[in-house]
């Protein structure tokens, strides 16, 4: 038990050590999230509670903030929107762990297993039009339109994911605008507020929204690698999900794409029946194969592209530290 919670821990502090340069403005955001969380009435606030608990990495405040830096300086509209952002994620995490039947996550009970999943429709409801209205207190409508358009996007690419679940013949552009909606999409929105908002040029804004939409294509490739190759101890949510649901990721997309009829339709076997001892077998076919090896060159390729298009922005630190963060978004175990 130790040993799993120090690698997680190892994770967090080398996360927390790399986003030191804002890690006042991040405790701000959290600050208000908490703030804003909080309700009179015990059972909503319990619930809105947890949802702050088992909430993500501060990724997408610390992407708004960062960009921010980069063109300029960080004001109290970035907090309020950093704080908005992570209530959008968490939203979409809680009706993910529904849609995936998932029983944890940040190594704790996830709402649906702890509650029901009506509850976690709700809260992620809940959370949804909470992140709006804050949105909408800024002086500027900018950020709400900029936040509905990427949540309606978001929103998208989870449908689209849904009516591929079962399709082995899902293609590689097909899965590409799945994950560039429901993941990268968030993760550019979060860019473009934070130099939107800190005065940056048209230029700039694009260049730092491009940034983020190559990271968030990292960040999901990852994800799905660790949901086949991952350890639950050690990312501290729910595996298999996507192999229980049917649904093809890039590793597998792959690894059909190089096989002959006969093989492919083995591979459609194994991925179609409901039998958790195949994952190991499509692990070792996966790695054998080179199909996990390429899936993670993919990765990185997304992750170098996006640290290219931070040339020419004002704060050469805060680059570095994106930089740093496109570079952690692969390496991750967790």
């Amino acid at each position: 038990m130790s040993q799993v919670r120090s690698t997680d821990a190892d994770a967090r502090l080398a996360l927390s050590r790399l986003l030191a340069p804002i890690a006042e403005d991040l405790a701000l955001v959290d600050r208000r999230l908490q703030q804003e969380l909080r309700s009179s009435d015990p059972f909503i606030d319990q619930l809105a509670q947890h949802s702050f608990r088992i909430g993500g990495k501060r990724l997408r405040p610390a992407l708004l903030l960062l960009s921010a830096r980069a063109v300029g300086e960080i004001t109290a509209e970035h907090h309020t929107l950093g704080a908005v952002v992570e209530m959008v994620h968490t939203a979409t995490l809680v009706h993910d762990d529904v849609l995936d039947e998932a029983e944890v996550r940040r190594h704790v009970d996830t709402v649906n297993a702890r509650w029901d999943n009506q509850t976690s429709v709700l809260l992620g409801d809940y959370l949804f039009t909470h992140a709006f209205y804050l949105a909408s207190t800024l002086e500027s409508t900018y950020g709400c339109r900029a936040i509905g358009e990427a949540t309606n996007t978001v929103c998208e690419g989870e449908l689209r994911q849904t009516a591929s679940c079962g399709n082995f013949w899902l293609g590689l552009d097909e899965y590409l605008g799945i994950i560039e909606a429901k993941t990268a999409e968030l993760c550019a929105c979060c860019c473009r507020l934070g130099a939107h908002y800190a005065g940056g040029d048209h230029a700039t804004v694009e260049r730092l929204t491009s940034f983020g939409r190559k990271l968030g294509m990292a960040f999901q490739i990852i994800d799905d690698l660790l949901d086949l190759e991952g350890e639950e101890q050690t990312t501290g949510k729910s595996l298999g999900a996507d192999l229980a649901h049917q649904k093809m990721t890039l590793p597998l997309i792959l690894l059909r794409d190089q096989l002959g009829p006969d093989e492919a339709a083995r591979l459609q076997a194994l991925c179609e029946e409901a039998d958790a001892g195949h994952r190991a077998v499509l692990l070792q076919w996966l790695d054998e194969s080179g199909a996990l090896a390429r899936a993670r060159r993919t990765a990185e390729d997304y992750a170098r592209q996006a640290v290219e298009e931070l040339a020419g922005t004002k704060d050469g630190d805060a680059c570095r530290v994106l930089a740093q963060l496109a570079r952690f978004v692969v390496a991750r175990n967790a």
